[in-house]
């Protein structure tokens, strides 16, 4: 054997015990309760899953007991699968200990008649994506393949692949918080439909901090034995336990609002003020803050529209009430470029402050952890006369070059000055820092704005200029550890001022751009 044989050898053997670590430490809960129909290929399942563990080096482990749903024993898995589950069998407390899981980051993987469980718990059905309402014979059907996707449960698929199986119909279309992976081609089988042209079967999402991941195959013994299926199941549990990413974001720039609002976004509204009008059951104590968010996709006031305006796709946003256009992915190492400008309309609880919004960035967690309405998150601030400064919001730190005002109260942004720590993970910490100067465009005129993230490093800048550059990102989780925050969803705010945000584009980065390096420079 010579040196390059050798050394090749050395590579392999490093490679595969790394892929080999990375899987082991995934723990899986593979949960198969039924309180209502109970599918005879659970048993072919478990072995299907067992199989699957060996040879990935999982830790399986198998109940049929709603007692293991606790905050204690939950805590320890990566993963929930539920294979095949059906009715209702959870008590409140152990629903709210699956909701702690899922607020904790963790991953869902539902199979078949898992969208037929707590179909009363209006949480399940929202988080799950779809309720089961009926469904044909068992029979041949042709799948849509959504390949552009490049969702790790998908990869090695053809746009159209012939499955034998169940073929669910639900009760309500599926929500739009939804990625489609597959849909079912109805002129492909016979007998009940949804009588639609977008008929999803299987799909992806980010909810409330947690990875879920649906498929309606599932019901035969013999899907089991399906190569593709072998690998659409594993590619789900690989995805939904953070170990295998969608590496969507493209190093060109991509456009993320086209022909509609709710292909790459979903709205998230918070509580209405006192004074809206026009809707059912206003809190008449609400100050915008206190009360019962409308929550996802659930916008009656039309506080996000898609507009054409000069022939152009904006994004309209009313202010009414406060709310968040919310991306369905999350990004890491990316430039965000967009334009922005005020309108007129202000509303309370700001009719005689400063218009305000904001780009929050990356956001966990629940949709709900600030005020009501927003994640927890970084915030470059858009607001009148403060364009780029500053926000930590529900327990997220970074570090800024900074130095106190004169009158020794707030902090300005000096590129070469000490950095300072601004946090809002200790009450009474400075959490807000103001940028360097101020470059926004005058009422009405449009304003180019950019965020860059790279690795924890995150640049502000208004019209070509930087204002800010921080350092260091990291946040408290549920489990109240400090760690790196390098990566999250992307929220633009609805904070009681109308606003137009227009060319909203994403590109991947592998390194701060070379004309903003003297930013960073003696930092990273």
């Amino acid at each position: 054997m010579n040196f390059k044989q050798l050394r090749f050898l050395i590579f392999v053997f490093f490679i595969s015990n790394v892929a080999t670590a990375q899987n082991a430490l995934i723990d899986v809960l593979v949960f198969s309760k039924t309180n209502a129909f109970r599918h005879k290929s659970i048993p072919r399942g478990i072995e299907f899953l067992s199989d699957m563990g060996r040879k990935n080096n999982w830790k399986l482990h198998f109940s049929e007991d709603a007692n293991d749903f606790t905050i204690e024993n939950l805590s320890q898995y990566d993963v929930l699968v539920f294979l095949n589950t059906s009715g209702d069998i959870f008590s409140e407390k152990q629903k709210e200990s699956f909701k702690g899981y899922i607020a904790k980051g963790k991953g869902f993987v539902g199979i078949h008649a898992a969208s037929d469980t707590e179909k009363q718990w209006d949480w399940f059905s929202e988080m799950i994506g779809a309720t089961f309402k009926d469904h044909p014979k068992v029979q041949n059907a042709t799948l849509n393949v959504n390949c552009k996707s490049n969702h790790p449960a998908i990869r090695g698929l053809k746009n159209q692949e012939v499955f034998k199986d169940e073929w669910y119909n639900f009760i309500k279309p599926v929500g739009k918080h939804v990625n489609v992976l597959m849909s079912l081609d109805e002129t492909s089988y016979e007998g009940k439909k949804m009588n639609t042209d977008n008929h999803p079967i299987s799909w992806y999402h980010l909810y409330n901090g947690g990875r879920i991941f649906y498929t309606g195959l599932g019901h035969t013994n013999e899907i089991y034995n399906d190569s593709r299926y072998y690998n659409h199941i594993e590619g789900a549990i690989l995805w939904a336990a953070g170990k295998k990413n969608i590496n969507g974001t493209s190093k060109k720039w991509v456009n993320l609002i086209e022909s509609n609002l709710h292909e790459n976004w979903d709205v998230f509204i918070g509580a209405p003020h006192a004074t809206v009008k026009g809707l059912d059951f206003v809190d008449p104590n609400s100050d915008g803050k206190n009360a019962k968010p409308l929550g996802l996709n659930n916008d009656p006031k039309g506080v996000f529209r898609y507009e054409i305006i000069d022939n152009e796709p904006v994004v309209h946003i009313s202010g009414e009430i406060y709310g968040a256009l919310t991306s369905k992915n999350e990004y890491d190492n990316y430039h965000l470029k967009l334009q922005f400008k005020w309108g007129e309309q202000v509303w309370e609880p700001r009719l005689l402050r400063e218009r305000d919004s904001g780009i929050l960035y990356h956001c966990v967690g629940p949709y709900d952890k600030f005020w009501n309405v927003w994640m927890q998150s970084q915030e470059f601030q858009v607001q009148e006369g403060d364009m780029g400064d500053y926000y930590s919001l529900a327990g997220t730190s970074i570090d800024i070059p900074s130095k106190k005002e004169s009158d020794g109260k707030e902090f300005n942004y000096q590129k070469e000055a000490h950095l300072n720590n601004f946090s809002s993970i200790k009450k009474g910490f400075q959490s807000h820092c103001n940028k360097g100067f101020n470059n926004e465009k005058p009422h009405g005129e449009w304003n180019t704005l950019e965020l860059i993230c790279y690795e924890g490093t995150s640049l502000h800048v208004v019209n070509g200029q930087v204002v800010m550059a921080l350092f260091n990102s990291r946040y408290k989780d549920l489990n109240n550890d400090i760690l790196p925050l390098q990566k999250g969803r992307i929220q633009i705010q609805s904070e009681g001022a109308e606003a137009f945000y227009k060319n909203i584009q994403i590109k991947k980065i592998n390194k701060i751009p070379n004309k903003f390096k003297s930013y960073v420079k003696g930092h990273i």
